[in-house]
């Protein structure tokens, strides 16, 4: 492998990261900058498409409805690889996710096991998310003590 593609690895493992950070935090509007304004979001839980959105705009309503439903996001990426092109790339990276809510009082922990499979772009010298699929794999709620 040339230098090149170990820095576009960075690049994009970086790229995943800042999704994640961002998320947890809830900063949508800055999460959006890292898409490119025509992206595509898809959601699977199991078998079943629960999500399909395109455009940024519509991501980050999207995004902002889910956030306030939710108290507490908390994200841990693990493995990451990539296939690398001129200004093009896809990868696969997994996710813990753990999202706490707080309906009527009660603390509900949501712990999700995620395979994103992912499409980028370099555009200007930058690495964006084209599209992302998230396949839901794991998915457990229990009660918080």
């Amino acid at each position: 492998m040339t230098q090149d593609i170990f820095s576009t690895q960075d690049e994009l493992r970086d790229l995943v990261d800042a999704y994640a950070y961002l998320g947890d935090e809830k900063k949508i509007s800055e999460q959006m900058r890292l898409f490119t304004e025509d992206a595509v979001y898809q959601v699977y839980m199991g078998d079943f498409l629960v999500a399909n959105v395109s455009g940024t705009a519509n991501l980050e309503k999207e995004f902002n409805g889910h956030a306030a439903l939710v108290k507490t996001y908390f994200t841990m990426n693990g493995q990451h690889t990539v296939h690398v092109g001129e200004d093009t790339a896809s990868g696969i990276s997994f996710s813990q996710i753990k999202m706490i809510r707080e309906p009527e009082g009660k603390r509900n922990i949501t712990d999700y096991s995620v395979r994103y499979e992912d499409q980028y772009v370099r555009q200007n010298g930058k690495w964006f998310i084209k599209e992302r699929i998230g396949y839901f794999v794991i998915i457990e709620e229990r009660l918080l003590a």
